[in-house]
């Protein structure tokens, strides 16, 4: 090339830059790009502490959206409020809404399809620990629950603690030792009765399960029911009322009802 049409610059004396500068428009719109960056950081947050001059944030601008949502939605959930849940439990859109809310806030413990997991109740049956009347339902949700069964280790012994255990595994029909269990019914009546019931068949009023069936949420074997007995158990069921609110827990009692085909007896857990 002519010396006129490069830079002057010169590698390994042969290897010679043009001189072909950038078009105008395009180095026009890189100082536009350096405008616009001063502009946002301005208005919007990126330097430090600063809030930019427009005030937005991504919380603000969430809060915003749910807000709205929450008036576009409003009128809907107030009729569904206002529909008793056993009436709501055969609406098909309402369970559509409430199969939505219950898999966005439940179904990470109860499982997407309801039947739950160890420690995490199936909801599918008529099993209840509190109670499955629809308004009962709608309690657990809201306020949550807080089971605690206390551990008897330290009063029964290692020997009271296997008699025990025989004497359960009895109650619900599955093998078990006849004569500890012997043992194991009058330390029974003398430690359990008052949550369980003398029969064994538990108090929803307490959440006490029942002891005479094969349903077991913590597991049923010989060794679950031991460690149970000998240890005891604290499981929570965390409050949703203050995040989905009155009228969408409403819904999803009603969803909840209608897993179990509107059975509201039984001492399952909720």
């Amino acid at each position: 090339p002519g010396e006129e049409d490069t830079t002057g610059h010169v590698w390994d004396s042969d290897l010679a830059e043009y001189n072909n500068p950038l078009p105008r428009w395009w180095l026009w719109l890189f100082y536009l790009t350096i405008v616009f960056s001063i502009g946002y950081l301005i208005m919007y947050p990126g330097l430090g502490n600063f809030a930019g001059t427009l005030g937005w944030s991504q919380e603000g601008q969430y809060e915003m959206e749910v807000q709205q949502a929450e008036q576009r939605y409003a009128a809907l959930y107030q009729r569904y409020a206002a529909t008793p849940i056993e009436e709501l439990a055969q609406d098909p859109e309402a369970l559509r809404t409430g199969h939505n809310l219950y898999v966005n806030n439940c179904a990470q413990c109860h499982g997407s399809d309801g039947r739950g997991a160890p420690s995490f109740p199936n909801l599918t049956d008529g099993e209840w620990l509190y109670g499955g009347e629809p308004e009962t339902i709608k309690t657990s949700i809201i306020n949550g629950r807080n089971g605690v069964m206390p551990p008897w280790g330290p009063a029964l012994g290692a020997d009271g603690v296997k008699q025990v255990t025989e004497y359960v595994l009895g109650m619900s029909g599955q093998e078990h030792d006849a004569a500890l269990a012997a043992e194991g019914q009058q330390k029974f009546t003398m430690f359990c009765v008052a949550c369980h019931g003398a029969d064994g068949k538990g108090m929803a009023a307490l959440g006490a399960p029942n002891l005479t069936n094969d349903i077991w949420l913590h597991g049923g074997s010989r060794e679950s029911i031991a460690n149970i007995i000998e240890n005891g158990l604290n499981n929570m069921m965390p409050a949703q009322g203050e995040i989905l609110g009155e009228d969408r827990a409403h819904v999803v009692a009603a969803y909840v009802y209608s897993l179990s085909g509107g059975s509201g007896g039984g001492d399952k857990e909720q």
